[in-house]
């Protein structure tokens, strides 16, 4: 639930994939708006999958770093994350913050929120990932 607003059939929410009233459908998209949905998607999911990256990535760290060594490639690897988080969110902010068709009164969802907040604990993990010592 990236927008949410209100029709004469109830609450409507827009995510990056489906429109939803009380059933889902295929979120309808102008075609000069297709490419950046596509890119927003596609970014998005690069992020989700740096991330589990990343933990994968610190787990073999934890376990074959010699000590005092930092982990440089998990923060690295987290800062792509972060840097997909980005580009994704902004191109939703700068492309889709109009309203729901058919709908009133709509404002920024749950998973809208979500993403600025996980683009802003990312740059963190990767910055203290860069600075952590193994003890």
């Amino acid at each position: 639930v990236w927008k949410v607003g209100t029709s004469n059939l109830g609450t409507v929410s827009s995510g990056l994939w489906l429109l939803c009233n009380k059933t889902c459908e295929q979120l309808p998209v102008s075609s000069r708006d297709e490419a950046s949905l596509k890119t927003v998607q596609a970014f998005m999911i690069l992020s989700i999958i740096f991330s589990v990256i990343a933990l994968v990535m610190f787990i073999v760290q934890l376990f074959t770093l010699e000590k005092g060594k930092r982990f440089y490639m998990t923060g690295a690897i987290m800062l792509v994350c972060w840097m997909c988080i980005l580009i994704g969110v902004s191109i939703y902010t700068a492309r889709f913050t109009g309203r729901i068709p058919e709908s009133t009164g709509s404002h920024h969802g749950y998973c809208f929120i979500l993403a600025w907040i996980c683009f802003c604990f990312s740059f963190v993990i990767g910055i203290l990932y860069l600075v952590l010592r193994k003890k």
